[in-house]
């Protein structure tokens, strides 16, 4: 390791901490210190300054990794003075004021967001069904329930929100793509990761690598801590 040992593991949109509860134990074998935000899904900017906390909580140079929705999180909190580099799992990662269905439009649409219900107030929440085919369908049945039942709702106005200043622009950035995505196309990872000049790693996964494929994406992740220069941990640290 060059300088980067803290990782900070940001959740997407209808889930929660337990996303990465495969992740977390592999960093932490490989010397990582690894901890989860528990974001509330109420606005970027709430979830930004969740992350922001837990950022700062830390006692060096971060690496900071974002699912799904929370790219978009990273994308903004990855500003934090304190954050070395980003990676991005089946991840949306905004341009400064592009919205996240915006992104989307522009790609063919994916199955999941079919399976999305409303619960009040403006929140959203996906179906058994959407879960078991389009979120995690190369999951163990007892995987996906376990998904279904700690999915957080998310509030729907997310969608339609933007990001003030994009971090990728100035930081070293990795990302993991999904052939098999049902609920971000995987044409649009391909592309996000082009644009930001990423290194890539691609996995025949749902959207869930991190749980239908934990040992390639910690290694994945292992990596690109391992790879962050002396000179860019130490900018982050100071």
């Amino acid at each position: 390791m060059q300088g980067v040992k803290n990782v900070v593991l940001v959740h997407g949109a209808w889930a929660d901490g337990s996303s990465w509860s495969k992740i977390i134990p592999l960093l932490q074998a490989n010397g990582l210190h690894a901890v989860a935000v528990q974001n509330p899904l109420s606005s970027i900017a709430d979830d930004v300054a969740s992350t922001n906390r837990l950022i700062n909580a830390q006692d060096g140079p971060v690496l900071l990794m974002g699912h799904s929705y929370g790219g978009a999180v990273i994308t903004e909190a990855g500003n934090n003075p304190k954050v070395a580099g980003l990676v991005y799992v089946a991840a949306f990662a905004p341009e400064e004021g592009e919205t996240l269905s915006g992104m989307a439009a522009k790609f063919p649409p994916t199955p999941l967001f079919g399976e999305v219900q409303p619960v009040g107030d403006g929140y959203l929440m996906l179906t058994q069904k959407g879960v078991r085919e389009d979120f995690g369908q190369d999951l163990t049945l007892q995987e996906q329930t376990l998904v279904f039942a700690v999915q957080g709702a998310t509030q729907s106005a997310i969608f339609g929100a933007s990001v003030q200043k994009a971090a990728w622009h100035s930081k070293p950035c990795w990302f993991v793509i999904c052939s098999n995505d049902r609920a971000i196309a995987p044409e649009q990872e391909i592309s996000t990761a082009k644009r930001m000049g990423a290194k890539t790693l691609t996995l025949a996964s749902s959207h869930l690598p991190m749980l239908s494929h934990p040992q390639e994406v910690a290694a994945f992740v292992i990596d690109a801590a391992g790879s962050i220069g002396s000179s860019t941990a130490a900018a982050a640290s100071r």
